[in-house]
Parts: structure tokens; C-alpha cells; sequence
């Protein structure tokens, strides 16, 4: 049966819970989620699904992610976890010398100078051929049909879209960036709410990545295009680059938070910073979610952790300090006694040596996936490589330019990365994927999702309904308008800056799977402060 306390606490949308047995896809797009269950029906499994609603997402909601982006999985198959980084490296002519010497004291956002080689077509054929059940075409098929005979724009996607292209339109003035408003501003303008738009290059793209296993974005004609794109307008990233990458099978890091597992991705990724947080809070015990005190402690403990994340967090191979050492219980202990009550200004510790779009599957054997894809801030780099529909992200942006810094630039290295997927055990049981999106919202919003389920025994919809907070920087956080004034007014007792922001856009969108240990009965919830849904079966 499900958690007889799931009913009593008042958090709640216009949405309920969703319960099924057989299978589940919860996204941002009701589109990609309908092309995901169709995937499971067809006899596909939550692999086969995720591949799908990742790939439909990259056509329906592009103003998240494409398939020039990044990608992060955790996979529960077979009673097993896995973790896949597909996040891109610098490519081999990137470098803190090449970017000064073009007189550059920063990293760009728009243009070449971020464009890692993108990680996402590595992803789905890395998934598939691990563990998927059907062909990797047959999972890409609902995309490739959107792509080529069109779609009606969701209602938060065109918000979005004509967001970024007022940005565009203002920044965006070479030649290169021609190809962006070819093919997302076809008419002069962002698609409106429930306006039909295609891209049969992007189509076309992904059939090919499709029929090769993604070969031909790596090796063959895409690379070519990619490569050829890159020289005309003086760009990094070469042929040669596309084709020395590979992703990254990882074992995925934890903590233990009473009684549960909590797991992410391991660096480069920052789901570290959401494990650090919930090791600081572990013995801290709550009345109610809706308190002054709680808000402080998960604000502080979240501060601490970003101290750290700041000053250490990078591609393993330049931290000073290994995983392992940053989430141990005993540096946990030690962090913890640096909350008091009043809000602080946190330096980065010292261990002991020793916009994204997300998703959550499941189907009816058991297996799960917990999956984050993005192109980063929106569309990416603003550059769409011509004939192909493939919009190329800008992740390069997060790169330090100080040499002596763990997050320096260096070619083949992956950055400090965003996108984190999330998933709780129980006794070596999966209970399901969560994850919320939005750039350094994401840990934030992983340990607030986390607390609703497990210290506050909110049901799946009303843990991600709840109101929410985003510590921006210094004593400053953010909250939504759905917090009571009482808090509010607490937190500024404690010295916190708070400002009250009513675009939601700005504290993530996130999804749940939780599974009943008892029963298989699968229960979901997803975002509405998105165009959120969840098929089930």
C-alpha cells in the first residue's frame, strides 16, 4: 500500500498524484512523455522509453535542450545501478592561451568559444546499445515524425522561445548565428502557444543517428558538417575532436539520509552539492516543512555546500579533493557545527585527505532511469549547424580562465557541470528517479524534493508542488510567492536577504518516481510550473 501519510499534508496543484503498474514516463512535455509510454507499449523497456522521451524532448521543448547538448543518466536495471557521463570536453584546440590571445578575459556565451563537444547522441546510443530492447531508430521515430511533419508549440515553450529571442535578436548579430533564426524564428518571430513548427533537418539528423548508432555524428557526414561549420567561422572544435570522444560509464556517488539512499552522477557534475547538504541536515529532525528554522538550516547547509562546489568541483582529474572525502560523515560533522542562527558568508572547507530538460522512467520488470539532458542557458551557443537542425551547447561558459584553479580550461577536460540526475534506494531496493532542472537551482532543488519525500512524507506530486527556495549568492536567496509571510519575515530576522520572484521558471522543474516497495505500484508527480506530465500504463 502507499505511505498512509502521503494524504494529510495540503501541498498540492490542481494536479494529483498518478499511480500505475506497468510502466511510467514523467517529463516537462506531454508530448515526450506520450512518445515515451508509446515506446514501452510497443514492448520497449524504461530504457527504450528515456531514449525516446530525451530524444522527442530535443524537438518539443527546444528551448531546453537539443541534440548538440549533454547528458547525464543513473539506470536501475536488473537491481543495479549505472551511471552514464555523457557531459562534452574542451576540444583539443581550446585553451586559456588560445582565448587570452584573442584578447578574451572571460568566457563568451554565445558563439564557438563554449562548444564542448556535445554528449547527448553518445548517450542515447550508449543506453540502447547497454541496455536498451529495440533498435535505436525505433526509439527515435516519435521524434523524427514531430520534427518532420510538425507539432503545436506548448504554452511555457513559447514563453520561453520568445524570451530567448528577444535576447537574440539583441546579441546574436554574425553571420553564424543566420542559421538559429532559419530554424526557430522561421517568420520573424518566436512560434506562438499552439502554432505548428518543424525542422526537417532536424528530422533528417536524427534518422541518421539512428541508423548508425549515433556513428555519424561522431565519424561520419554530421561530424563533417560540424567540422566544416567550425572552420568557416574560425570555431574549436574539429572532426578529429567529435571522434576522440567517448562517454563515461561511472559508479555513482552517495549518502545514506535516514534510512534511504540518496545517489547522483559523480563529478564533473554537481549533485555532490546536494549529497554534502543532506549529510550537514541528516540528524537534524523538523516539526513541519513550513517553519523558519527549517528554511534557515536547508539555506545554510545548501551554502556550504556551494562554498565547497565553488572552490573544488570540477572533472576529477584536477580536484583537490576526491568525492569521497567531500561527502564523508566526519567532514559532514564538521561543516554542520558552522550553522548558527543567523545567516552567514561560508568559506570553503577543508576535508580530511583520504536552460534543461529532465526525466523519469519506469516499467513494469522493474528497471528505472533517472535521465538529464540540456543544451545550457536555453538554446546553448546560439549557432545551428547548418542543414542539420543541430543546435550546439555552450557549456564551455562555466570553464575558469585562472590557470590555477581546479575548473581551468584545458582542452579534453569536461567543466563544472549543472545537470544532475537523482535517484533513492531503500535496502538495496530502487524507489525511484527524481530530478529537477534549472542551472544551480538543480542541488537546491534535490535537497528540498528529497526532504518533502522523506522528512516531511509528502506524496511524489505534492513534494514537487511544495514551495520552494534558491539561494542565489552572498546572503541572498530567492523565494517563491507561495511562501507566508512569516517565514519571510523570519529569515530577514536571521540577517537573509530574501526577495520574493514570481516568475516560477526560476526554482527548477522537476519529476518523481516513487515505487512501493511493497506492491511494484508506481506513483509519480511532475511540475506545474511547466508544462509537465506524466503517461502512465
Amino acid at each position: 500500500m502507499t505511505n498512509p501519510l502521503w494524504n494529510q499534508y495540503p501541498y498540492s496543484s490542481k494536479r494529483s498524484v498518478v499511480h500505475a503498474q506497468h510502466g511510467m514516463v514523467a517529463t516537462s512535455h506531454p508530448l515526450a512523455a506520450q512518445a515515451g509510454l508509446d515506446i514501452l507499449k510497443k514492448g520497449g523497456n524504461a530504457v527504450d522509453a528515456a531514449v525516446a522521451t530525451a530524444a522527442c524532448l530535443t524537438v518539443v521543448e527546444p528551448t531546453s535542450n537539443g541534440i548538440g547538448g549533454d547528458a547525464f543518466a543513473l539506470v536501475w536495471f536488473k537491481d543495479q545501478l549505472h551511471g552514464l557521463n555523457a557531459s562534452g570536453v574542451a576540444p583539443a584546440s581550446l585553451s586559456i592561451e588560445a582565448i587570452k590571445a584573442k584578447g578574451q578575459t572571460s568566457m563568451s556565451r554565445f558563439g564557438f568559444t563554449p562548444v564542448l563537444v556535445p554528449g547527448i547522441p553518445s548517450a542515447w546510443a550508449e543506453l540502447n546499445a547497454k541496455f536498451g530492447r529495440l533498435s535505436l531508430v525505433d526509439c527515435l521515430k516519435p521524434a523524427i515524425d514531430y520534427a518532420k511533419n510538425g507539432y503545436p508549440v506548448a504554452p511555457h515553450v513559447a514563453k520561453h522561445w520568445k524570451n530567448v529571442f528577444q535576447i537574440y535578436q539583441k546579441y546574436l548579430i554574425g553571420d553564424e548565428f543566420k542559421e538559429w533564426f532559419k530554424v526557430f524564428a522561421p517568420l520573424g518571430r518566436a512560434p506562438f502557444e499552439g502554432e505548428i513548427w518543424k525542422s526537417p533537418d532536424h528530422a533528417k539528423t536524427l534518422q541518421m543517428i539512428g541508423e548508425t548508432q549515433a556513428k555519424s555524428f561522431y565519424h561520419g557526414d554530421l561530424a563533417q558538417q560540424i567540422d566544416a561549420y567550425s572552420q568557416h567561422y574560425n570555431g574549436y572544435i574539429r572532426k578529429s575532436d567529435l571522434e576522440a570522444y567517448h562517454p563515461l560509464w561511472v559508479d555513482p556517488i552517495g549518502v545514506t539520509y535516514k534510512g534511504y539512499n540518496v545517489w547522483e552522477i559523480p563529478p564533473n557534475g554537481q549533485g555532490l552539492l546536494a549529497l554534502q547538504a543532506l549529510n550537514i541536515l541528516e540528524h537534524d529532525h523538523w516539526d513541519t516543512k513550513e517553519s523558519v528554522e527549517t528554511y534557515h538550516r536547508q539555506i545554510e547547509a545548501m551554502k556550504l555546500a556551494f562554498s565547497d562546489g565553488f572552490a573544488y568541483l570540477s572533472d576529477p582529474i584536477s580536484m583537490p579533493y576526491s568525492a569521497q572525502e567531500l561527502l564523508s560523515k566526519a567532514y559532514a560533522a564538521k561543516r554542520r557545527l558552522l550553522i548558527n542562527e543567523k545567516a552567514a558568508m561560508p568559506n570553503p572547507g577543508t576535508p580530511d585527505s583520504g536552460g534543461t530538460v529532465y526525466l523519469a522512467t519506469a516499467d513494469g520488470e522493474g528497471n528505472m532511469v533517472s535521465y538529464i539532458q540540456s543544451n545550457y542557458m536555453g538554446f546553448g551557443s546560439g549557432l545551428v549547424v547548418p542543414n542539420t537542425g543541430i543546435a550546439l551547447q555552450n557549456r564551455g561558459l562555466n570553464f575558469s580562465l585562472d590557470p590555477h584553479h581546479p575548473n581551468a580550461l584545458a582542452p579534453f577536460k569536461r567543466s563544472f557541470h549543472t545537470i544532475i540526475p537523482g535517484f533513492l534506494t531503500k535496502n538495496q531496493q530502487a524507489i525511484g528517479p527524481f530530478g529537477l532542472m534549472g542551472g544551480y537551482m538543480q542541488p537546491q532543488g534535490h535537497l528540498q524534493v528529497v526532504m518533502n519525500l522523506i522528512d516531511f512524507n509528502l506524496n511524489p506530486q505534492a513534494a514537487i508542488d511544495a514551495p520552494r527556495w534558491q539561494w542565489m549568492e552572498g546572503l541572498k536567496v530567492m523565494v517563491e510567492p507561495s511562501v507566508s509571510e512569516a517565514i519571510i519575515e523570519g529569515l530577514r530576522q536571521k540577517g537573509h536577504i530574501i526577495q520574493v520572484e514570481s516568475e516560477l521558471s526560476h526554482f527548477g522543474r522537476g519529476q518523481i518516481i516513487w515505487r512501493d516497495l511493497q506492491t511494484n505500484v508506481l506513483t509519480g508527480g511532475t511540475e506545474p510550473r511547466c508544462d509537465g506530465s506524466i503517461a502512465a500504463w
